[in-house]
């Protein structure tokens, strides 16, 4: 710039104009062009302060030094391409303009969810939504799965997790295991067999990309829960369980109508055993009665032949003597027979109704 204004002003002198007021050969020469003078003075060295400090905080503003890591976050801080270690927590941190820049990654529970029907999600809502996985059964059946897996990045960790995976890390570590351990898993049984054991396969699942995704180095994701949503088999498959499903309904009520007609069998056979009990008691108790009156009888002859002494039979034969004086003061005609020996009975004969006869005791 200066040597080209220099080659103006030589070019000016050459051609006869002067840059100064004096006179050559005592005539009156053009003045040439004046160098215009600039005045740097902006009103003394406090104002000139002040414009500097704005233009410092103007710049400070444009190139924003410092960052606000909100909570749920954290900040990964980048020096010259270079990841530092340890992530930024919550917080305002300064930097380093143009030589530092500061990423933010999101710690907060998110979600996948495998399903058939994909509905919209935003990106800000943590869902990410994607098709059920179909696998091949053990006989190379497809059938589809619908899980929903809860996690988060590990915030310890999550400056190495981005330095070792990238801002794709869910891409990269939770989409490749949970499909490669649902397929290990439906491999190994039969589609018909799945509805009945799924609470087992769900299981496994689980148990399968924990441990898968524990394995990695600084355990760069935190799972939070599992879910089998649910297990969808081929038509076909599904008509082969109906099938099935109503066989095993017939044969149920099959034996429900034999346990019935069982249970009525053994019912009339109580009935007709209780009948056959009561009438065997019954007549237990008829004979047992017998036995008791016929024991009682012969006990009470036991003890009357022990009571009947020689001087009672005697006061017994009295009685009965008595009784036939009474007798014949009646009926003077009568005869009286005494058995040998005089003991009772005694018999006698009216004579005046020879057809009548009467045995006293």
């Amino acid at each position: 710039m200066a040597s080209d204004m220099n080659d103006y002003f030589n070019k000016k002198k050459s051609e006869g104009g002067g840059f100064n007021n004096s006179n050559s050969g005592g005539g009156n020469t053009p003045k040439g062009p004046q160098m215009p003078n600039l005045n740097f003075n902006f009103g003394g060295g406090k104002a000139a302060l002040t414009y500097f400090l704005i233009a410092i905080a103007v710049m400070l503003i444009l190139a924003k030094p410092f960052i606000v890591i909100q909570e749920g976050e954290r900040g990964i801080l980048s020096t010259n391409g270079k990841y530092q270690d340890q992530a930024l927590l919550p917080g305002l941190h300064f930097i380093i303009p143009v030589i530092q820049k500061v990423y933010t990654v999101d710690t907060k529970v998110r979600i996948i969810n495998y399903a058939s029907h994909m509905e919209v999600t935003g990106s800000s809502s943590g869902i990410n939504a994607k098709k059920a996985i179909t696998v091949l059964d053990k006989r190379g059946l497809p059938v589809s799965i619908e899980l929903t897996v809860q996690y988060r990045l590990n915030a310890q960790f999550a400056a190495q997790t981005i330095s070792n995976w990238g801002f794709t890390w869910e891409e990269k570590i939770i989409n490749p295991v949970v499909r490669d351990v649902v397929r290990n898993v439906i491999g190994k049984y039969d589609a018909e067999s799945l509805p009945m054991i799924r609470n087992k396969v769900a299981t496994e699942i689980e148990e399968g990309i924990r441990a898968s995704i524990d394995s990695l180095k600084n355990k760069p994701v935190i799972l939070q829960s599992i879910q089998l949503r649910d297990i969808i088999l081929p038509q076909k498959v599904k008509e082969q369980i109906e099938r099935v499903q109503i066989a095993k309904q017939e044969v149920q009520k099959a034996e429900q109508e034999v346990q019935r007609a069982k249970q009525d069998a053994l019912k009339k056979a109580a009935q007709a055993q209780g009948v056959a009990d009561q009438a065997r008691i019954e007549a237990q108790g008829r004979a047992d009665a017998v036995t008791i009156e016929a024991d009682a009888n012969a006990k009470a002859n036991i003890l009357i032949a022990k009571s009947l002494t020689t001087k009672l039979l005697q006061l017994e034969q009295m009685k009965v003597q008595s009784k036939f004086n009474d007798a014949l003061r009646v009926n003077k005609d009568a005869k009286i027979f005494l058995t040998p020996g005089g003991s009772t009975p005694n018999i006698w004969v009216d004579t005046k109704d020879i057809q009548r006869r009467t045995t006293a005791k």
